[in-house]
């Protein structure tokens, strides 16, 4: 499979994993404020990205503690980037047409405009090999 390949199966892994975290707090917390689910899923879908990114997708060791600060780093930064497109995608589905069906249907879509950017800026920047 190609790394394009794996890094879009992963974003589906990933994007599946961010729904299911939001449902799970919808339905643990009716009470609770939309943005509470959308924060926890868009947290889970982060962590599952990152892993899966690293060690499957860029095939990216461990070098030291620094330097995986530095990665976690910069792929939070790109992520805050992409984050912003995917919840400005999702948020106005939401407030268009008052659905979960168009709320996910608007993440979707704002999460696969996301990772696309995303993946260029990881290749280049997070897990790129460095150059001696």
């Amino acid at each position: 499979m190609t790394t394009g390949a794996l890094y879009i199966l992963f974003a589906v892994i990933s994007t599946l994993v961010n729904f299911a975290t939001q449902e799970a707090v919808l339905l643990a917390l009716p009470w609770a404020p939309l943005m509470l689910s959308i924060l926890a899923g868009t947290g889970t879908g982060f962590v599952s990205k990152y892993v899966l990114d690293k060690f499957w997708v860029f095939q990216d060791g461990f070098v030291s503690k620094a330097d995986e600060a530095r990665k976690v780093g910069l792929y939070g930064l790109f992520s805050v980037a992409t984050t912003a497109i995917f919840w400005g995608f999702e948020l106005t589905a939401w407030m268009i047409w008052q659905t979960d069906t168009a709320k996910y249907a608007g993440g979707a879509l704002g999460l696969a405009v996301g990772y696309a950017a995303k993946y260029a800026l990881d290749r280049r920047f997070v897990f790129r090999a460095e150059r001696a």
